[in-house]
């Protein structure tokens, strides 16, 4: 049995099985939604009910406050059609026939650029490029059927592997490999590309790129995408972690300050250690951008991080600096995409 579900204001239409989330019906049909993490967690897969009832599945009560199921919101990819649904939800455009594909990896380098973060590099079959938008993740299938989802942080043309950015999770599946037991060369099976945090090419509005921790991987991946395509668009980059080490590419993003004039870099540190020494920002980094930034009526936010990072700016942002909705984009590093 299935069910037609029409999407507003596009008029689109695509059929969902019973039992399937609308978002993997869409995706299935080749229409693109936001999503991010896909288990209920981020909530950039929102929709509004206009018509019709649904399943709302099981979901993280962050990701879809109650004063928001009320108002008649659902999480698409959480929520399964129990009749035929009218959804109002803004669909994505600019990804272009990219395809998602299986396929092994080798791990070709582990650094450890902090006491719990590792950049991995690795390297895909002999003749396989991997297709996708800077911004976007692959996942990671483990043998239990478990995923792990995490951000390409190299740029698009760059064709020497793919590099991920992990965050040590003590206790988690997969992070406790990776620092405890991971080798070179060891043979891993992911899939991707996927999500819809990418930079919206079709824009000549200044740009404000807001990262927590390894939430500088797919902004890193952004911005070198940028300097390779010859994009001068203002650009301001704050980048917020607790103590220094927490910024462990510092040196990469003052030097795209330095080397380009269209860039400013604003590091934030919230818990400064005394050796530390730091002399910079400190305090919530996206408080960081309303200070400097009051009115963002004219400009499009990029933000990627923690959670609460991200729903704070969303929330701040729009309500007291005049930032439209529709122009702040966002990847929330949910527990689940950081390897719990």
């Amino acid at each position: 049995m299935s069910f037609e579900v029409e999407l507003a204001p596009s008029g689109r239409k695509f059929e969902c099985d019973a039992g399937e989330t609308l978002l993997s019906a869409a995706l299935r049909q080749g229409l693109v939604l936001p999503y991010g993490c896909k288990n209920g967690a981020c909530g950039s897969c929102k929709g509004r009910l206009l018509a019709g009832e649904v399943d709302y599945g099981v979901y993280q009560s962050k990701a879809l406050p109650e004063q928001d199921r009320v108002l008649g919101f659902a999480l698409l990819c959480c929520a399964t059609p129990k009749t035929a649904l009218r959804v109002e939800v803004r669909e994505i455009t600019g990804l272009g026939d990219v395809p998602v594909r299986k396929m092994p990896c080798r791990v070709n380098v582990i650094e450890k650029r902090a006491s719990d973060v590792a950049v991995l590099k690795l390297q895909l079959p002999a003749n396989e490029v991997l297709q996708f938008k800077a911004g976007q993740y692959i996942e990671f299938l483990l043998k239990d059927g478990q995923r792990r989802s995490y951000s390409m942080a190299n740029s698009p043309h760059d064709q020497g592997g793919i590099e991920l950015h992990l965050r040590h999770m003590p206790g988690g599946v997969f992070t406790d490999h990776v620092f405890n037991s991971m080798k070179e060369r060891e043979i891993l099976r992911m899939e991707g590309p996927m999500g819809t945090f990418f930079l919206r090419e079709d824009s000549n509005k200044p740009m404000v790129f807001l990262a927590s921790g390894t939430g500088f991987a797919p902004i890193k991946s952004i911005i070198e995408y940028g300097l390779h395509k010859g994009m001068n668009r203002p650009l301001t980059l704050y980048w917020g972690g607790r103590t220094k080490q927490d910024l462990y590419l510092l040196d990469l993003a003052q030097r795209w300050a330095d080397e380009y004039s269209h860039i400013k870099f604003v590091p934030v540190l919230s818990e400064a250690l005394p050796s530390d020494d730091w002399t910079g920002r400190t305090g919530f980094v996206h408080r960081a951008v309303m200070q400097d930034f009051p009115d963002l009526s004219g400009h499009q936010v990029y933000a990627c991080g923690a959670p609460v990072v991200v729903s704070s700016a969303r929330t701040d942002f729009v309500a007291l600096c005049g930032l439209p909705e529709d122009e702040f984009f966002a990847d929330s590093f949910t527990s689940a995409a950081d390897g719990v």
